[in-house]
């Protein structure tokens, strides 16, 4: 798990990264919540979607945005943490050419600049968004879905109600082509305390599915 240091548009940005199993492996970046409320890359949440991600083979980074650890810079609202994030993004496909595909996984804060990234870039097949906040961010830029992917959340969540939460997945159904899982994890708060091993196991069934699907249609070609 090496310590990497990568410039970001507000300067250094800090982070981890854990080098694919082969050339061609997927890529996945970890988005954290948020910076003002204690949001770090070490949240549990981001640190056990790393591990599980790299498990799979998975070139994976997970990294401060700007202002928070040693990353350089001061909170944006949102604006500049989109910036971070695709500068991360670039960094680590520079190191990996030869990926297939990318994933983005990001958790409440980073659910939200997560789903921004990937209406930015087509090379994103899937996503893991983990307690989005529909009810704080607009998620009207999702128009359409690009990417199929998995949104999680709890069923005891206080911060996001579950008619914001369904109005979300419901729009992003709409979406020709475009599968939408939802998994509510039951007892399960917004940070999803003690909740933590059930929520990644959610996420890492949902990765297997994927990946088995894409390597039944990689045979069938």
């Amino acid at each position: 798990m090496p310590e990497v240091i990568f410039t970001g548009p507000a300067g250094r940005l800090e982070g981890r990264y854990h080098p694919p199993k082969t050339k061609s492996s997927r890529i996945a970046l970890i988005l954290h919540p948020h910076p003002q409320f204690g949001g770090t890359m070490n949240n549990q949440v981001a640190y056990q979607m790393y591990y599980m991600f790299a498990e799979r083979g998975f070139a994976v980074l997970r990294f401060n945005f700007r202002g928070v650890g040693r990353s350089q810079g001061s909170f944006d609202h949102g604006l500049g943490e989109l910036s971070d994030a695709a500068a991360a993004l670039d960094w680590v496909q520079s190191f990996n050419p030869d990926a297939r595909a990318c994933w983005i996984a990001g958790f409440s804060f980073g659910a939200w600049i997560g789903m921004q990234l990937l209406m930015r870039r087509p090379e994103v097949e899937g996503f893991i968004s983990v307690a989005p906040q529909p009810n704080l961010y607009d998620f009207s830029f999702l128009a359409p879905c690009p990417s199929s992917g998995l949104i999680v959340h709890g069923a005891a969540d206080r911060v996001v109600t579950p008619n914001d939460m369904q109005s979300l997945i419901d729009k992003l159904k709409t979406q020709k082509g475009i599968v939408i899982d939802q998994q509510i994890i039951d007892g399960a708060n917004h940070f999803f305390e003690d909740k933590v091993d059930e929520l990644i196991d959610v996420c890492g069934t949902y990765v297997d599915k994927r990946l088995e699907a894409a390597a039944s249609e990689e045979d069938a070609a």
